[in-house]
Parts: structure tokens; sequence; C-alpha cells
């Protein structure tokens, strides 16, 4: 990856890689993903314009806890293999696989992923493009008479394309996707906590 000038480089432990996985197999998997049951996002008494499909372990947002759930679809399993092995990780070490669509319009507020997760997350983005922002994390607690905080990295996360959040870049930074122009589906595997 190049990086302008103008741009700070992306934090530390984020690696992107863009054309992943092939036009064929983007059709594949969004006809996959077309056969799940998706459900709403709702936390905090809001209801979010993206849907999910958990699998491996669940995660509850108001209750934020997970449990051991469906098993990751046979659809994703080829995958995961080649997210594993570009991670440097064992393909059943990504233990959680979440799905992801992204209506027109849909945006994913300022977060870290999930405590329960560990220090690997690995995510691949098809059809419609979006943006991922980042910001140094900084504890609810801590906020107070803080200025507000600003994106300090982005990155245009590519049709087909794929990225790895681990180190830093998971640990000392949050990001967020803002509204997206169309159509988007990501399929993100996360590793447990030990």
């Amino acid at each position: 990856m190049q990086y302008s000038l103008l741009a700070p480089p992306l934090p530390p432990g984020f690696r992107y890689r863009g054309g992943f996985v092939s036009s064929d197999d983007e059709r594949l998997l969004v006809s996959g993903i077309e056969r799940l049951e998706l459900k709403r996002v709702e936390m905090r008494g809001g209801v979010a314009r993206r849907r999910i499909a958990h699998f491996g372990w669940t995660y509850g947002f108001d209750p934020r806890r997970s449990n051991p759930g469906d098993p990751i679809p046979a659809f994703l399993l080829p995958l995961r293999a080649r997210a594993a092995e570009w991670a440097g990780t064992a393909p059943d070490a990504l233990a959680e696989a979440l799905v992801t669509e992204y209506p027109e319009g849909a945006t994913i507020g300022w977060h870290r992923d999930a405590p329960p997760f560990g220090d690997v997350i690995v995510g691949i983005s098809l059809l419609g493009p979006s943006r991922m922002r980042f910001r140094p994390y900084v504890s609810p607690k801590d906020q107070h008479g803080l200025p507000p905080r600003r994106t300090t990295h982005q990155v245009e996360l590519e049709p087909r394309s794929a990225y790895v959040i681990s180190g830093e870049a998971r640990s000392k930074f949050e990001h967020s996707i803002p509204a997206v122009s169309s159509l988007r589906y990501s399929i993100t595997f996360r590793t447990l906590k030990t």
C-alpha cells in the first residue's frame, strides 16, 4: 500500500489488501449471504440500519456477552482458511464469523470490536466500497472535559478487499464506517480472548 505525503500511515497492526477475492468468489459469497437469516442490530434502545448474522460465537450488544452459536456456514470456510493464512493464524483460531449487510446510507459508529474477541480481526468487503476511519481510543470514563476527537487515519475499503486489525490498531484505536453509498456486505472473522 502506498501512502500520500499528506496522510499519516495507518495504525500499527492494520494491514490492507485489495483484490483479496475474485469477482467469481464475490458472486458465490453474496449468493450464500443472500440465503442467510440476517437480523437488525438493536443496542441502547435503538435499531441500526445494518443487519447481521453471527456464527461460531454470538454477541449480545446490550448484555455485552458472547456465547457459543451456530456453526460457521460451509460456504464461508474456504474464505476463513485464506483469511487465517494471510493473518498468520490457524483457521480454527478465527472462531467467530460476523456477516453484516450495509444498505445504502447505513453506518457503524465509533467502536473497538467487542471485548470477548481476541487480537486478530480479519474483514472482507463485498459489493459496495466504504471508508474505514480510525482515531485513538479513550475510555468513556476518561472522556469528560476532553476536546472532540477527530479521525487520525482512514482507508478506502474497495470491493473484494480485506484487512487485518491487530496489535495497536486493535487495542489503542477505535474505528467507524460512515454512510455507505450502495449496498455493501462485510464478512468479519475474529479470534477469541484466551
